[in-house]
């Protein structure tokens, strides 16, 4: 089989063996396609992830071989995310799941660039979904991504009605403008790229050059999509006192870039917000299914043998997300 590994500074695509059950209890899925996450770039960037590594995990899949007590069957073609919390440990039973460490130990095998992917019956148990039939699988590869967008919208536990900015209108942003949307919040986007803030109110959401933005202007949440490092000033202008800002992105810089007078004395509440749960996918796959968040337009299709070229795109902005067709 064809799978895609980081070497050294490259990404190359090479023949393995195939994977097989062999007796374990699981399946094995064929590979449609697979979302390119920004998580994936840091980790080929910032050498995060060792050589020989296999990235990807926003996969769409057809079911080949299965040994499962699910419902699941051959030929299905499914939609799975690649963790899986314990549901007892502190984090779980804190609403911290991606701090679980069954969580972080939990993982599709050897990756979503590959042509086969061994799936565990743990992950047809919680994580696995049928692909709507109303859905293409460029589509139904948001259901990951669009999960980890859920849980922040959930973790900033707003007040219907309140007023959401969404710094950076990237497909992250573009996702989380629209799930605040369908959650009953008055969004607006910001951006510098006139194409994006035009993307974004191709799917009914309002969107202004974030230097347009009045000075008066004030929202209950912020959501801060972008990597930039001048999204947190932005973030800090546009949060009204006593607000929230849920971080959803890293910045290149790693600073103390929350200056600790302007949390204390405006009573900010400042958090972080990163995977999701399988009730946030679950959300997830619903707001798709039911077209309350499009994604039309958003990715850009390349296959797997140019998949260096899909890395450097993205990374240039000459495209907003990838999608590797296998």
């Amino acid at each position: 089989m064809k799978i895609a590994v980081t070497d050294n500074e490259k990404i190359i695509v090479k023949n393995v063996e195939d994977i097989k059950l062999d007796g374990r209890k699981g399946a094995i899925v064929k590979v449609i396609g697979c979302g390119l996450c920004g998580s994936d770039i840091v980790k080929f960037v910032h050498k995060i992830s060792k050589d020989g590594t296999v990235l990807g995990h926003e996969i769409v899949a057809e079911i080949v071989d299965i040994n499962s007590g699910t419902s699941f069957k051959k030929g299905d073609v499914i939609v799975t995310s690649h963790h899986i919390p314990c549901g007892e440990c502190v984090y779980c039973r804190h609403g911290n799941v991606s701090m679980c460490e069954h969580f972080k130990s939990t993982n599709i095998r050897p990756g979503g660039f590959s042509e086969f992917v061994y799936l565990s019956e743990e992950h047809l148990q919680n994580v696995a979904h049928l692909k709507p039939e109303n859905l293409t699988c460029e589509e139904a590869s948001f259901y990951e991504p669009l999960g980890c967008i859920v849980r922040a919208v959930k973790r900033a536990d707003l007040i219907k009605g309140d007023k959401a900015l969404v710094v950076g209108l990237g497909s992250i942003g573009i996702l989380t403008a629209q799930a605040l949307k369908a959650y009953g919040y008055d969004v607006l986007g910001c951006d510098l790229l006139a194409e994006r803030i035009e993307l974004t109110k191709s799917f009914g959401i309002d969107a202004c050059d974030v230097r347009e933005l009045p000075d008066e202007y004030k929202a209950d949440g912020i959501f801060m999509t972008s990597g930039a490092d001048k999204a947190i000033s932005t973030a800090l202008k546009y949060v009204r006192n006593g607000g929230k800002i849920i971080v959803f992105s890293s910045t290149p810089s790693d600073l103390s870039a929350y200056p600790n007078n302007e949390i204390y004395y405006r009573e900010l509440t400042v958090m972080g917000s990163y995977s999701p749960s399988p009730a946030d996918l679950r959300a997830s796959l619903s707001l798709l299914k039911e077209g309350k968040v499009k994604v039309n337009g958003i990715s850009t299709e390349y296959k797997l043998g140019d998949i260096r070229k899909a890395f450097d795109d993205t990374m240039s902005n000459k495209i907003m997300k990838a999608y590797i067709k296998l």
